[in-house]
This record gives C-alpha cells, structure tokens and sequence, in this order.
C-alpha cells in the first residue's frame, strides 16, 4: 500500500447548527462544511438512544444493533432507491441537483444511467463483501447507498478503504490502487460512519450477514471490510458535518425511521472499536 495521505483538512470540531437546522449550502459541504458535534443530537439521547446511553464496548454496540434494526431498514426495492437518494442528497442550494459522493458534483437528479458521466447508486459497503446483492436489506440500506459518479464508482469498484495510491484525474482528492480507494477529504468520515453503521445493523442475527470492518485490505467476498485503524481515523479527523445530519435526519423522517448513530455520537467509535 502507498504511504498515507495526510487529510488536507483539519474540520472544525465545535457544534454549529441544532438537529433541525438544514446544512447552509452544497459549496460548504463540497469544502468540508462545518462540522457538528454529537451533543448536536442531545435530544434523542433519552428517547431514542435510551437504551444505549452509559454503554461501552460490546455491550454498546449490542444495544445500538436492538435500535437501530427496529425499524423499517432496507426495505425499499432497489429501484425506488433512485428516487429516495434525490431526495437524501438533495442539493439544497439547487433543488434539482444531487451532490455526487466522491467527486462533490453537483448533478442533475435526472442525469442517472449507466454513461460514464451519470450517476449511478454507491454501495459504500461493497454488496460484495458479505455477497447481500441487492435485495431488500442490507443492499437498500439507505444509510450506505449514496449517488457517485459511475466511472469513479467503477475505479472504486468493490475495493476496501485505505490511504494512498494514485490520484483519480477525474475526481481530484480520490486515490485508488490494486487493492484499496481513499476518498476525499471532505467526506472521508462519511464513508468510514457509514462502514460502522453497517457493522451494527448487520450482526449475522436477522438472515442476513454479519458485517464486520477489520484491519486489512483485499478482503474479497467475506463479510468484512478495512482498514478499521483507518476508517477511525477518517471519522475523527473529518466530523459530521451539516450534509451528512441532514440527510441522517431525511432516512430517519421519511424512509427507514432509524438513524445512523455515529453522525449523532461520533464518540462512539472509538467506544465500540
């Protein structure tokens, strides 16, 4: 693997807008945008998150899978998928655009397909890794699909998350090698809350497999993907920030009513891993 990257970022860490509170504009999500702290979401701390609260290590991952898979997860066939990702990642400061993952474009909602500059819907946790496909569950999660550019999302193919290799010319800050991609520094801890968040909602307890991040690359079919030490890194050096809280709040008010409780307490990655 080529030497990391060093994030070119460093997001700020103080809390800038309330759990109701829309993000400001795409431009300051494509830059980074600012970053949320998990006390943003004190509300749901005795309601939803109840049960969890005080909890650590495996104890708490426990609790957050019995939350967090009580809900109506994953049931959107995968075509409707299309229509609800227009609506997750909305760009809000131009209503008929989406803001495209890896490369921060904003695009048309309509300029879906299979040509190389359409968008297409990412499987963050490759459908591979555990071989879910893409039925109803795990493969129309809406907490790890996202819209990417298609060419960019076939460099990324099925590979696990790393640092290093060499830049993607068509999405600057995007690097890719043999066995691993590393996305941009603006939504590295995106990708790294969404990997965790399928860690816990698939525990191998509900017919489906049980998914778990590991410390490794070229993890192939096996229901596994890495590198953890990375991904920890990533969601510490790039917090939450307004996009990822807004569309976290979209998925849990309008489709799968379950939330992804590591934008809401980003401190709980380093408490269960």
């Amino acid at each position: 693997m080529a030497a990391s990257v060093a994030l070119a970022t460093q997001l700020p860490a103080t809390a800038t807008a309330t759990p109701a509170a829309p993000y400001p504009t795409a431009a300051a999500h494509i830059s980074g945008g600012p970053a949320i702290s998990g006390a943003a979401h004190a509300a749901y701390d005795d309601t939803y998150y109840k049960d969890a609260i005080g909890k650590t290590g495996q104890e708490l991952k426990d609790s957050l899978h019995r939350i967090i898979s009580t809900t109506q997860t994953g049931k959107l066939t995968y075509s409707q998928v299309w229509d609800a990702l227009k609506d997750t990642d909305e760009d809000l400061n131009n209503t008929s655009n989406v803001i495209l993952l890896y490369t921060g474009r904003s695009q048309s909602k309509d300029a879906h397909g299979g040509n190389p500059d359409d968008w297409n819907r990412e499987h963050v946790w490759a459908k591979s890794h555990g071989d879910f496909g893409t039925a109803t569950g795990p493969g129309t999660d809406l907490h790890h699909l996202r819209p990417a550019d298609v060419s960019v999302n076939s460099d990324r193919g099925n590979k696990d998350f790393d640092n290093g290799g060499t830049e993607i010319g068509e999405a600057p800050g995007n690097y890719t090698d043999n066995d691993s991609f590393e996305p941009r520094d603006a939504v590295k801890g995106d990708v790294a809350r969404m990997i965790l968040y399928m860690a816990v909602r698939y525990d191998g307890d509900d017919g489906f497999p049980d998914l778990e991040p590991n410390d490794k690359v070229d993890n192939g079919s096996a229901p596994s993907i890495g590198r953890l030490s990375v991904l920890k890194a990533w969601s510490q050096a790039d917090p939450p920030d307004a996009f990822e809280q807004h569309r976290n709040q979209v998925i849990f008010d309008k489709y799968q009513h379950n939330r992804n409780p590591f934008i809401d307490h980003p401190e709980w990655v380093n408490e269960i891993w």
